[in-house]
């Protein structure tokens, strides 16, 4: 077998946290399908959530106002097997409002199963643990 397929699978799935972190910080909450598969399950510190429809809600629901966000990805690790792949990251998260320095930092754990669609690679659990949160 061929080492491109599975290099290609892994380059995408790796995407996948990108995506993610540009549709959080630029609150395109209607974009969730674009990296979660219909049936996603994301299990963390502050919820369960079932479904697209309610990871979108969730995330329309926890906007503050004047708060934004800066989501970076790194050390992805990705395993596939067919159509069925598992992904490790460890991701940081800046809370910051316009023109200030950010108020909060946290730390935290992405491990999920992503599942080959027709439309590519999608999240289909989720679990993010939080490993550490800084007040500022």
């Amino acid at each position: 077998m061929s080492t491109a397929t599975p290099t290609a699978d892994r380059i995408e799935i790796g995407e996948l946290f990108a995506r993610l972190a540009n549709l959080l910080d630029e609150g395109r909450d209607d974009d969730v399908h674009r990296v979660y598969h219909a049936d996603v399950v994301v299990r963390s510190p502050r919820a369960e959530l079932h479904g697209l429809d309610e990871v979108t809600a969730f995330l329309k629901g926890s906007r503050v106002a004047g708060e934004r966000t800066q989501h970076v990805h790194g050390d992805v690790l990705v395993r596939v097997d067919g159509d069925q792949a598992t992904a490790t990251t460890n991701q940081l998260v800046y809370f910051y409002r316009d023109g200030a320095p950010p108020h909060r930092t946290s730390g935290l754990r992405e491990t999920c199963t992503a599942v080959r669609t027709a439309e590519g690679w999608r999240i289909s659990d989720m679990r993010i643990t939080l490993a550490w949160t800084q007040e500022r």
